[in-house]
């Protein structure tokens, strides 16, 4: 009977500890000394359900470390984690009440949107040359910056520039008009140029390193697609373009859930001609793209300098069309 009582309060111990420390980190996981921990830290595995749902083969690529090491701290990461458990609807209707929304500055933009660009998502606009996805991301920068009351987020902006599109003089144009200050604007929207895939993957890396010290808020990939496209050609090359893409877009997902961020990403189209019917327009990145983003905007222009946006795909909201154009000061109605 001692034995049995001495278990039992050996057990209720244990759980005592885990309520107490509800927030465990990778130095926790067994076998993980300092040494295993920075490799990991410095790999981007912060968050333990994000090993967890790694296979070792990738985890010991990624944080250089040997397979049978990979394969333990897994296993630890799914236990700590608690990655088998379900939550209730009402625990996930309170985590929606976390999501905030952007304005665009546009009230039909918005208005499609349910309200503006919401954290927690993927927003895929894309669209021809000259269509306005660039301006788009532009203003939303901006906007970023503004307090909540006015319809922004107060917070900071990374934005990930692939072809060579962000204009510091567009952004103190869209500040002025907002009331802002142009110099505090630019100093809180942090550009990168990427050279390559590789370089646009570590990119994202780095912006989860910075935000442990910088409230980020929206991340901008401008665009996703283009060294993918450019650089792996033709359709032998088809199948690991598509596996990268689809990492690449998990890691902002994942993101833009721990941060409760925006993550805003442009894409080039491309012609099908062998379309029978409707607009001959397909989005580069085809379904994986298409299914990793929460919400899609197809802009194309119209007459007088207008542009139309068109949602096409959303969780919970219905298929619809917003006009708008572009002026020196930023999306207006």
């Amino acid at each position: 009977m001692s034995n049995d009582t001495a278990s039992e309060n050996v057990e209720d111990e244990e759980i005592i500890i885990d309520i107490d420390e509800p927030e465990m980190t990778v130095e926790d996981l067994p076998g993980v000394g300092p040494a295993t921990a920075e490799k990991l830290r410095e790999a981007g595995f912060e968050e333990l359900l994000a090993i967890a749902v790694m296979s070792p083969s990738e985890l010991a690529e990624q944080a250089e470390l040997g397979e049978a090491v990979s394969s333990k701290i897994i296993a630890g990461a799914k236990k700590l984690a608690n990655i088998g458990g379900f939550i209730s609807g009402t625990a996930l209707l309170d985590r929606r009440r976390e999501v905030q929304k952007l304005t665009s500055g546009c009230s039909a933009l918005d208005e499609l949107l349910g309200g503006g660009f919401e954290t927690q998502a993927i927003v895929e606009v894309f669209g021809e040359f000259g269509s306005g996805k660039t301006q788009i991301g532009h203003q939303l920068a901006v906007n970023t910056l503004l307090p909540v009351s006015k319809g922004g987020f107060d917070g900071e902006v990374f934005y990930i520039d692939t072809e060579d599109t962000f204009r510091p003089e567009r952004i103190a144009q869209m500040a002025e008009a907002v009331g802002m200050d142009p110099q505090d604007a630019l100093e809180r929207i942090h550009v990168a140029r990427a050279y390559n895939s590789a370089h646009q993957i570590l990119l994202v890396d780095e912006i989860k390193r910075m935000s442990k010290n910088l409230d980020v808020k929206l991340i901008i990939v401008d665009s996703l697609t283009s060294h993918f496209r450019s650089e792996y050609i033709g359709r032998g090359m088809l199948a690991t373009r598509q596996q990268k893409l689809n990492r690449h877009m998990k890691e902002l997902k994942q993101l833009s859930d721990i941060l409760n961020a925006l993550i805003l990403v442009t894409n080039q189209v491309m012609s099908k001609p062998d379309s029978m019917w409707g607009d001959p327009t397909r989005a580069i990145g085809g379904h994986i793209v298409a299914h990793a983003s929460t919400f899609r905007l197809y802009l194309r222009k119209s007459k007088g300098g207008r542009r139309i946006a068109r949602l096409i795909d959303s969780p919970n909201l219905p298929e619809g069309e917003a006009v708008f154009t572009v002026t020196a000061e930023g999306l207006q109605d």
